[in-house]
This record gives C-alpha cells, sequence and structure tokens, in this order.
C-alpha cells in the first residue's frame, strides 16, 4: 500500500480498501480509560489490559498505546514492544470478521486464487485490507494446515474446506 497517514489529523484511503487512520470515539476512549483503571496498581496486567483494549478498539494504534503507558505509569517502549512481539495484537485496523484464504500448494491447484478473486471482487476489497463498513478482514495466508481439505478459507475460527468461488460468497455472506 505504501501510503502514509499525516499526522495533522484522521485521513481515509478507502481505494486500497483499507483505512489508514482511525478515529477513536469519546466512547471508546472512556472505555479504554475503564479497562486501565481496573488494572490500575497491580503487577504483570499488560498482556490483559491490551487484550480487553484491542477487543474495543480492534486494533492498537500508537495513540492508544501511549495512553495505556501514561496510566499503567509505564514506558510506552514497553507497551509497543509487547504489542509487536506477540502477533494476536495488531496495530492495523482490522474487520469484525477475518477472513483467510490459502494459497499454498493443495489449496492453489485446487482454484484457491479465484477463490480469493471473487471475494475481493464480491467485497470490494483488496488483500490485507478491511471492507468499508469495516466487516471484513480478507487475508492471503501460505498455509493453514487443512491440506486434504482444499481448497480452504477461514473466517474467525471456522474452517471451510473443499470450497467453491460461489460457495465463499455464500459462507461470507452468512456472518453479515
Amino acid at each position: 500500500m505504501g501510503a502514509k497517514a499525516s499526522q495533522r489529523g484522521p485521513e481515509t484511503d478507502w481505494s486500497s480498501g483499507m483505512r489508514l487512520v482511525e478515529e477513536i470515539s469519546r466512547a471508546d476512549w472512556e472505555k479504554i480509560d475503564q479497562v486501565i483503571d481496573k488494572f490500575k496498581n497491580r503487577q504483570g496486567i499488560l498482556i490483559p489490559v491490551l487484550k480487553e483494549v484491542q477487543d474495543i478498539c480492534g486494533y492498537l494504534p500508537k495513540k492508544v498505546q501511549h495512553r495505556i503507558a501514561q496510566g499503567l505509569q509505564l514506558p510506552a517502549s514497553q507497551v509497543y514492544g509487547v504489542v509487536s512481539f506477540y502477533a494476536f495484537f495488531t496495530t492495523i485496523p482490522r474487520g469484525k470478521h477475518i477472513i483467510r484464504v490459502c494459497l499454498g500448494t493443495a489449496c492453489y491447484v485446487r482454484g484457491s486464487k479465484q477463490i480469493l478473486d471473487n471475494l475481493q471482487r464480491e467485497l470490494h476489497v483488496e488483500v490485507g485490507g478491511i471492507t468499508r463498513d469495516r466487516n471484513f478482514s480478507l487475508e492471503a495466508v501460505r498455509c493453514l494446515g487443512a491440506c486434504g481439505l482444499a481448497p480452504v478459507m477461514v473466517v474467525g475460527n471456522e474452517t471451510y474446506g473443499m470450497i467453491t468461488p460461489g460457495k465463499a460468497i455464500e459462507i461470507v455472506s452468512s456472518y453479515r
């Protein structure tokens, strides 16, 4: 994508299917502060705080990480270090439902590329992006470890195997 958001304020690049900067609502800031207050002055609480805050925002942008660091009286570098170390934390917006399409060899030769192309076209989103309504993120992965079910797609924690491009759209539509 390569585009960078300016420091001036929220900007959006819908043409790429990705929100570059997300504005955190006043209600979400209040929820974040409640989470911080709930865990304040306790040891070993950074990961649970980050998880709860990510559940509120959908991701952990730098301004949220700074608020957590200040509220817990931790160095911002420590918060960033934990966020960047653990794969389950993300600093980019994700949709409510994450769609992963396997492009490993077994899936690819059985049509996963066509499934991915069809999802991109139907959802109006690029790989790595999120839909306008923030309902879906679309990711291409190298292997989901279910080669016997190829082609495979995962939505959230549900694995769908032996799917067609049309079936993939039906499955995704059930999450709307």
